[in-house]
């Protein structure tokens, strides 16, 4: 059942928090508790080994009865640290996958609830990585640090454990603890660069990958996969360079300390034995310094936690300008029940502010850093400044409910934009857009968008099967209303046609782009509502589909308001009025048969080889495609 619209105030909606390592901690505070307390316990138990092994071998050098009390308590331990140490892997595991899935779930979901122009201005492939591998690396730094306790710990407690046996042991430790703070801050530092510039490389990749597979058709008619290929690839010189310096900086690392920590372990156990022979110590003395030595020079676990926390810092930073993205604004407001789709535009500007240029590859050959791919340093341009191109300029229209307009003009003329605007998939610059008397920007999204549906020239097919996607929308469809929208956009009949009928996998299911298109309205007829937007939805429909969709579009005359973006000339005169467009400003407005005595209306429905339509009954001019200013704007907005 659609859910009835209703007027009432909403809260405006809460700003915007950013990300960080304390938020997620509070996602699940207690299986953080649990693995700090294993990751304490292993170290404690770790901690309290040497010193219990010192006194038994203490007792055994001494002669007298087995000191079984002193054997078992080292069993003891031994086992309590083995137990501890597992329940933390499996801590560790199973909550940061849980923090991840959180992560990226409240990522998504402000991405979907911004404004798409604020949204898309990260290019497509790197907002895909900053949402799987950016999200997984952010989201382990709180695990990283409830266990890193054992890390710190453990260092720290064994030097303290040398303090108590004897001073001048851990003195000598001491001596070589300057250039080891030293080794651990230089590798932290350069970790966190290298991956930096490892991630930023991967984020051009996948930018460029994502641009190579939506114009699959175009390099295949093009004949230029090869070239697409190397430049796809171009980058990866640059990546592994990248991932050469990572692991030299582990390389680094690990031979300094391999040639530091075998001399402090000597000078510990030299200054021990030195004691040893003056008397100060006894030999399980010595033994419980040599290990407590061992737990002290042993960072490989701690240099793993700050290499992980150096990773987890530079992914939060990638997301942050995701995760402040503003939701669309709103006063609370519904829209009037009961009213006819009255739509209203009032001086409406929209300014292009250059971002989604940034996307587009090939500026500039050889550039590894994604500059001129639309980022700077990796970042997104959202708050740089901007090249202003307008869009739309100076709107003024009214359409009255239940009637259709027909919107036209040259490819670049503001259709598209104009055809978001209208169903607020896009905020006007300037200006207000009212339906039913109500600006849409006042009113709650959850409200308003049952009442507007969409059809696009590329519809996104969401769902596992095919029913599945005719249903999704602001509420789920039920069967009836699923095969109704079947038959209002002539889908059924190949729909029948499937292994399964409505049950047909999608992946089973190979569709043309007409099918595809038929199906993207009949989801739009399976969802009414007051407003209905068809964004060059028609484009790819035969004529006598075509002819069958638009008398079900004039049965809803009355009912429903019918904005149609149009290029071909039969859905111009079939409207009850049509908007001519030109370079983002209304050339005029009137019936279509008033319009047609222009000879440059007449011009808009040119066909591409330059002859124009003769009549306006002509059932066909030519599909001239998507308007293309804002394609991913509409087609995930839509898939919301």
């Amino acid at each position: 059942m659609r859910p009835k619209p209703s007027l009432r105030l909403r809260p405006r909606p809460r700003p915007p928090e950013p990300s960080g390592a304390r938020r997620l901690a509070r996602r699940h505070p207690g299986a953080l508790l649990a693995l700090f307390l294993c990751s304490t316990g292993g170290a404690l138990a770790a901690l309290a080994l040497p010193a219990a092994l010192g006194h038994t071998v203490a007792r055994l050098v001494d002669g007298g009865p087995v000191p079984w009390a002193g054997l078992l308590l080292c069993a003891v331990l031994t086992l309590a640290e083995t137990g501890f140490d597992a329940g933390a892997a499996v801590l560790t595991t199973s909550t940061g996958a849980r923090l991840t899935a959180h992560l990226r779930t409240r990522t998504t979901a402000r991405v979907l609830a911004a404004e798409p122009r604020r949204a898309l201005a990260v290019p497509t492939g790197d907002l895909t990585a900053r949402l799987t591998a950016r999200t997984a690396d952010a989201a382990t730094a709180p695990v990283t640090a409830a266990g890193a306790v054992a890390g710190v710990l453990l260092p720290l407690g064994a030097i303290v454990g040398l303090f108590v046996i004897d001073p001048w042991t851990a003195a000598a430790f001491l001596l070589g603890a300057p250039l080891l703070v030293a080794l651990l801050h230089t590798f932290t530092r350069r970790t966190a660069d290298a991956g930096a510039d490892y991630q930023r490389a991967q984020s051009v990749i996948a930018h460029r990958l994502t641009e190579a597979l939506d114009g699959a058709d175009t390099i295949r008619a093009a004949r230029t996969g090869a070239r697409e290929y190397r430049r796809i690839l171009e980058p990866l010189t640059t990546l592994a360079a990248h991932g050469r310096r990572t692991w030299a900086v582990y390389g680094r690392a690990a031979g300094q300390s391999a040639l530091l920590l075998p001399l402090l372990m000597l000078l510990v156990l030299a200054v021990g034995g030195l004691r040893l022979h003056a008397g100060a110590i006894g030999v399980g003395d010595l033994v419980a310094a040599s290990r407590y030595a061992a737990l002290a020079v042993g960072i490989g676990s701690l240099t793993g936690a700050l290499g992980a926390l150096a990773r987890s810092r530079v992914a939060a930073r990638t997301l942050d300008p995701l995760l402040t993205l503003d939701p669309l604004p709103h006063e609370g407001l519904g829209p009037v029940p009961g009213g006819p789709g009255h739509l209203e535009l009032r001086d409406v500007g929209v300014v292009q502010d250059g971002k989604q240029d940034g996307n587009q590859e090939g500026k500039q050959d050889g550039n590894q850093e994604g500059k001129q791919d639309g980022m700077q340093d990796g970042e997104p341009l959202l708050n740089g400044e901007p090249d202003r191109k307008p869009l739309l300029t100076g709107v003024h229209l009214t359409v009255p409910g239940g009637t259709s307009l027909a919107v036209v003009g040259r490819s670049g003329s503001g259709k598209s934009v104009f055809a978001a605007v209208v169903g607020r998939l896009l905020d006007p610059d300037t200006g207000t857009v009212l339906l039913d008397g109500v600006p849409l920007t006042a009113m709650d999204p959850a409200l308003l968008r049952p009442e507007i549906a969409y059809a696009f020239a590329r519809p996104a097919l969401p769902g596992t099967t095919v029913e599945d996607t005719i249903a999704f929308g602001p509420w789920t469809a039920g069967p009836a209303a699923v095969r109704e929208g079947a038959r209002a956009a002539r889908a059924d009949g190949f729909v029948g046609l499937l292994p399964y009928g409505y049950a047909t996998p999608l992946t089973d299911a190979p569709l043309s782009g007409g099918e595809r298109q038929r199906l993207g309205l009949a989801r739009a007829f399976a969802h009414p509502g007051r407003l209905l937007i068809l964004d060059d939805a028609l484009s790819g429909l035969d004529t006598v589909t075509e002819h069958h969709v638009r008398r079900a579009l004039d049965e809803r005359a009355g009912r429903c308001t019918r904005v149609i973006v149009a290029h071909r000339l039969s859905s111009a005169a079939r409207a009850d009025r049509v908007l001519w467009l030109e370079d983002g400003r209304v050339r005029a407005t009137g019936p279509h048969e008033e319009l047609w005595a222009d000879p440059e209306y007449r011009a808009v429905f040119r066909t591409e080889t330059g002859e124009a339509e003769e009549t306006a009954e002509a059932d066909e001019g030519p599909g001239a495609g998507a308007d293309g200013a804002l394609p991913r704007a509409r087609t995930e907005v839509e898939a919301r």
